[in-house]
């Protein structure tokens, strides 16, 4: 029988299939981790935008959970899209006390722009959510709406930086023991859907795995950047991202 780590995305879905839960299991497969999953929104979305959204009941999403966390050993776990006050509660709730490695998406807005956090669920996730990760991985507009200009010392941060300017972008990796900064060339393309539920994810495979946080995140930047350069040409929009590399790039051994 062969054993295999588990991670637990708890995210929207994407019909387009960019971004969200379907975005978090493609790379969960791609690093040779098997991929549970909690449902918290619907969207109706492709490349050019998202056309409606709709949140499952909370008492829905705990249900998902308890059935998940039951039932499989899972060794990490990630949130995406929570859609609203409730559900973000909901999951804290069923994450509280369990001890589990936890990497937070802060996701506010879809990449075309469209909202799928309500503006009342910030406090909750910073209050609430907050405190139980294990990496919080805002983008700099993500960090700018939670935080303003004073990032928190006991937070530890991975801020995102590919909506600054310049031909060079810049991930940090800030915890109270390290300050990591992760550069690679711009690339030119549009296909970027979905690159930060993409890059979450592959923090928490890798986390599943048995890595160390910032060597998680050195891999994970690192499959980043080279599924970006695997993208297929697909939608009119901003298309997805090459999730399933040849070369399986972050399958580094796990301990």
């Amino acid at each position: 029988m062969t054993r295999v780590p588990v991670a637990l995305t708890i995210a929207g879905s994407d019909s387009g299939g960019g971004a969200g839960i379907q975005a978090d299991l493609k790379t969960f497969e791609a690093h040779g981790v098997f991929g549970t999953s909690a449902l918290t929104v619907v969207t109706a979305q492709n490349t050019l935008g998202v056309r409606a959204v709709q949140a499952l009941p909370p008492e829905l999403v705990t249900a998902q959970l308890e059935a998940v966390l039951d039932d499989f050993p899972v060794a990490a776990v990630k949130t995406g899209a929570l859609g609203n006050a409730g559900i973000v509660h909901a999951v804290a709730e069923v994450l509280r006390g369990r001890g589990l490695p936890l990497v937070v998406d802060p996701v506010l807005l879809a990449k075309s722009g469209d909202a799928l956090l309500e503006p009342e669920a910030a406090r909750v996730l910073v209050e609430e959510l907050f405190p139980l990760a294990t990496l919080v991985t805002p983008n700099l507009p993500e960090a700018g709406a939670l935080f303003g200009a004073d990032l928190p010392a006991h937070l530890p941060l991975l801020l995102k930086g590919g909506h600054a300017g310049g031909e060079t972008v810049t991930d940090e990796l800030r915890t109270p023991d390290v300050h990591l900064r992760l550069e690679a060339p711009r690339q030119s393309t549009r296909h970027t859907h979905g690159t930060g539920c993409t890059l979450s994810a592959a923090i928490t495979a890798h986390l599943a795995r048995g890595l160390e946080l910032s060597r998680a995140v050195r891999e994970a930047h690192a499959y980043v950047q080279a599924a970006l350069r695997a993208a297929p040409e697909l939608g009119a929009g901003y298309g997805p991202l090459g999730h399933a590399l040849g070369e399986r790039v972050g399958r580094t051994p796990a301990r």
